[in-house]
This record gives structure tokens, sequence and C-alpha cells, in this order.
């Protein structure tokens, strides 16, 4: 924090927390005058207003504390500013409503107030847009909640494992440290299991916030986050079964492929940015002619949307994590030694052949061979959208197998249009 703030730079440190107070204020207003209500004469504990002057008292506080070169000052504010807030609680609670929610949030507000004079103004919005975000998202919440099963809690407590107590004691030095092992690298392997897992995970959340059912075309975009694959075959599927649908299932899979094809890039800038200046114009020419055709079928689409869009399932289960860090692991092992004895040809003959089964292993494995282990960034480019080319054959020939023939009439076109431009496009210009 600046010792000494200029006047305009408490102008804005004073503004910022202005505007997230009334940001949370106006959140609290709008759901009391719109959402539904147990009790009809129940009062609203803090609205715009009140959570502005929260906002602004914590900014004050500090700034008081700050001028008296003693922190006390700030604590003491902070517990007047807390007894006001439970004596309106023992309040509400007297009248039957023993919700926190609002009352943590004031809390929050008061806290935000205070980062913002600390000129922790990132800190400060982040966490007054979180706030504002989990207040909004009640009904959302709730309709998660009704939805999660036993295995949901259970798939969720393993991820947790696996993250917060798996990975940290991993050791961080390669196996083996003679070529071609030197890759294989205890934790650099389960955080790729852990970033993949995490990626479908939040794909299947953002499916139980909104529902399944919202229209297929949103199904196909938060299903591509989960497995492009998994939309792929329960479209396809249901094809057969829903006659007039054939337009909106093709949307609905050509939209999770695009989300592949952005997965890809995500996974690219995450393990090695720089790599990222390469894999960008392929996957971003491939995701534009996927989302052109994408608009094309939006337009000429049925207008029947009510047909059943499949249920899915949590998308993370140990036994498919480990399943996934094995492959993982293979594939690397088996790319750095193409690359090794048979140069670039295997490299690519590798990454067909792995993309067969699964995309992100081996965009994460050329990522982390043109990062620390001497792959030529070209080449690595040009194996992961021969890889991303290869995934998307496989679940086009889930659809030639399991689609029904106006999906297959449908899809056709999208499908090599994407495959051109992607293959194209990395060969002409990488």
């Amino acid at each position: 924090m600046d010792p000494d703030p200029t006047h305009t730079a408490l102008f804005y440190r004073f503004g910022a927390a202005l505007a997230i107070g009334l940001l949370v204020g106006l959140q609290r207003e709008y759901a009391y005058r719109h959402e539904p209500k147990d009790d009809e004469d129940e009062e609203l504990f803090a609205g715009a207003r009140t959570f502005s002057l929260l906002a602004l008292l914590g900014c004050g506080a500090a700034f008081i504390a700050d001028l008296a070169a003693s922190p006390w000052v700030f604590v003491a504010i902070l517990v007047l500013a807390g007894g006001l807030i439970t004596a309106a609680y023992v309040v509400e609670a007297r009248e039957g409503s023993a919700g926190l929610t609002t009352e943590v949030a004031a809390l929050l507000t008061v806290l935000a107030g205070a980062l913002c004079f600390w000129d922790a103004l990132g800190i400060a919005a982040a966490l007054g847009v979180a706030v504002t975000v989990l207040l909004a998202l009640k009904l959302q919440t709730r309709s998660l909640v009704r939805n999660l099963d036993r295995e949901d809690v259970y798939a969720t407590l393993k991820f947790a494992v696996i993250t917060l107590i798996i990975l940290p004691v991993l050791p961080r030095e390669p196996i083996v440290e003679t070529e071609p092992f030197e890759v294989l690298v205890p934790y650099k392997i389960w955080l790729m299991v852990v970033f993949i897992s995490g990626i479908s995970f939040l794909g299947y959340i953002l499916i139980q916030l909104v529902g399944a059912r919202r229209g297929v075309g949103l199904t196909g975009v938060l299903g591509g986050l989960a497995s492009s694959t998994a939309v792929t075959l329960t479209f396809a599927q249901r094809s057969r079964d829903t006659e007039g649908m054939a337009r909106s299932f093709g949307l609905a899979i050509l939209l999770a492929w695009s989300v592949m094809f952005v997965r890809v890039m995500v996974e690219v800038a995450a393990v090695n940015p720089p790599l990222l200046s390469r894999v960008w114009l392929p996957m971003t020419a491939a995701t534009v002619v996927s989302l052109a055709y994408c608009a094309y079928l939006y337009l000429r689409r049925e207008q029947d949307s009510g047909a059943e869009t499949g249920e899915f399932t949590n998308p993370f289960e140990l036994g498919p994590a480990l399943t996934f860090g094995a492959l993982y692991a293979v594939i690397l092992l088996a790319a750095n030694a193409a690359r090794l004895y048979f140069g670039d040809a295997g490299v690519y003959a590798s990454s067909i052949a792995s993309g067969l089964a699964d995309v992100d292993a081996i965009t994460l494995s050329m990522a982390e061979l043109s990062r620390n282990d001497g792959l030529d960034p070209a080449t690595a480019t040009r194996a992961i959208v021969l890889a991303a080319a290869s995934n998307t054959v496989v679940k086009g020939g889930i659809v030639l197998t399991t689609g029904s023939k106006a999906l297959r009439k449908v899809l056709l076109p999208g499908l090599i249009a994407t495959l051109a431009t992607a293959i194209g496009v990395v060969f002409l210009v990488g």
C-alpha cells in the first residue's frame, strides 16, 4: 500500500469501495423485490444504500487505522460493524428468518471496502463480484443440490483428495533420468490428471446448474467441457429415436467439437504458453469454420426443441482418472521415444494413434515435450492438430455408425470442412 496516498488515490479507493457495495446491494434489493419469499411481511436487512455504506465503513476504518498508525482501530470498528449486523440477525431470527446469507455478505462487503483502501483493488473487486454471483445463484445452487446424488458427492470428495492430498506429496523429479524415460515425472503426470479432471468436472457442474434440457445447443457447449465424445454418442443415439431433430442434434455435436478445439488451446496455454502462438491459428480456424456451419444449422434448425437431451453422469471417477494418468504417461514416453528414434515422422504417427483414444493426453504431452525436451515447436503444433483431427474423425465415425441417416447427412459437410481447415492451415502456415 502507498504509505502516503494522494487525495486522488484516496478518492479512487473510496470510489471503488462504493461501487462494490452498490453492486452487492443492488443484487440484494433485486432479489428482495423479485424472488419469492416465505413471509410476505419479511423486511430487507440491507439494500443498495446500506451495502454501499458498509463498504465505505470498511474503507474508512482502514483509513482511520492508517492515520492512527494502529491496527486496533480497524479491529474496533470491524467489531462494531459485526455487532450491528449480529443485532439485525437476532431480530430477524426472532421473527422466524434464520438465514445468514445477507449478514455474511455484509461482513464481506466491509472487508472488501478495507481492501480497497489497502490498494488491493483487484482482490476487492474479485471478492465483490464473487459475493454478488453467489447471491444471484441462489435458485441454481438449490437446483444443483437437489440434482446431486451420493455418487456425485463421493466423486467430488475423490477429486478433492487427488488435488489436495495426493498431488503435493508426489516426487517432482524423474523416475528414471535416462532417455527416453526422463519425461516421466510423477508430480507433472498427476498435475495433468487434476487439470483435465477439473475441466470435465466444471462442465458437469455447469450442466447441473443450468439443466441438461435447457436446449441441445447449450448442452452441446457445456457437454463439450465434460466430454465431447459423450455428447456425440448421446445425440447420435437420440437421432435414431427422434424424428425431425437432425439439425438440432448436429448443432449440439459440432458445438461440442468446437469446445474441444478451445480446450486444446487452453491446455497448451496452461502447459507451454509460447507454443500457443503457433497452435492458436489452425485451432481457431477450425473453430471458426465449425461455428460458421453451426450458425447455418441454427438458422435452419427445427422448431421442435423439446426432445430429450440425455443425462450426463459425473465425469470424475477415480478409475478413469488413474487410466488417464497411465495413458498420459505412456503417450508422453512413446512420443519422446518416437522423437528420439524416428524424428518428426514418429511424432506424427504417435499423435494420430494417440488421438484416436484421447486428444487431451497427446496435447499435454506435446506441449510438455516442446517446453522441456527439445521438440521443435512446429512439429509439436502439427502433432497436436493431427491428434485433434484424428479424435474428430473417431467422433465422426460414431455419428456415421450410430446416428440416423438424416444426422449423417447434416453433419458430414461440417466434419469435412473443419478437418480440411485445421490440417490445411497447420501445414501451409506452420
